[in-house]
């Protein structure tokens, strides 16, 4: 795949621009959806990590992204989080140009129908529905997704001990019960690891917060439970931090 921007530090990833850790993903299952006409097929995850490309992104946003994407930009009081939002964005729109053989501005995205009540907000989408993507960011950190089928990624950086408390009451009873279990210096990193694994699901089903956290059951252990018809994986971030991916089989 090209470069997106420029390389980031080899002490985090392992190779190539944006990279995709090849240890990232498990072996995935042989069944997955495969458009006409796009490659690669397999899905891809790439880590844009802000600190080594906000001044890149910040140079090409005015080139890549649209006036909704600038404007929202414009909206983050905090620099480091505009930082981020302009790093994910500029390297979601160049990624999907690559795929697409055409230049990231050029790239259009809607919004389908939300599955809960039908009116156009649902997840962000390429209209012919050739390619799907994922993007989740969290202070410092971009993780992008591309698949043949639907897919979801969530990044988030483990949280302090007092928002697990006030967090672990919307999660599914079995999980809650599995933290509880837990020694609590662990459960902020066990939480971490729920929590990404429930909303990489749930962006993958297209519904998001939308729907009831509580609902599904993706596990608090070491080895996550996917939902039927789903494929569900933990992504190898930097410490701090958890990611997971899920993918429509």
């Amino acid at each position: 795949m090209i470069p997106l921007i420029p390389a980031p530090p080899p002490e985090l990833y392992e190779s190539g621009p944006v990279l995709l850790r090849p240890a990232a993903l498990p072996p995935l299952p042989a069944t997955l959806p495969r458009p006409p006409g796009v490659r690669p097929l397999r899905p891809q995850l790439w880590l844009v990590a802000t600190d080594a490309h906000r001044d890149t992104a910040a140079r090409y946003a005015s080139l890549v992204l649209d006036a909704a994407e600038l404007a929202r930009a414009e909206e983050f009081r905090r620099p480091g989080d505009r930082a981020t939002y302009l790093c994910a964005h500029v390297g979601l729109r160049r990624l999907l140009g690559a795929h697409l053989g055409v230049a990231p501005r050029s790239v259009t995205m809607e919004r389908a129908p939300c599955p809960c009540c039908g009116e156009a907000h649902g997840r962000p989408v390429l209209p012919d529905g050739r390619l799907h993507f994922s993007l989740s960011h969290c202070e410092g950190l971009s993780l992008i997704a591309v698949a043949a089928g639907p897919v979801g990624v969530d990044i988030e950086r483990v949280p302090p001990p007092h928002l697990v408390t006030e967090a672990a009451e919307v999660l599914h009873p079995a999980e809650a019960a599995e933290l509880a279990a837990l020694a609590e210096a662990r459960v902020p990193d066990a939480f971490a690891r729920v929590w990404t694994r429930k909303e990489a699901y749930l962006k993958g089903l297209g519904v998001g917060l939308g729907a009831d956290p509580a609902a599904e059951y993706v596990g608090a252990g070491p080895v996550p439970a996917a939902p039927p018809g789903w494929y569900l994986a933990d992504v190898a971030v930097p410490d701090g931090h958890h990611a997971a991916v899920a993918l429509l089989r």
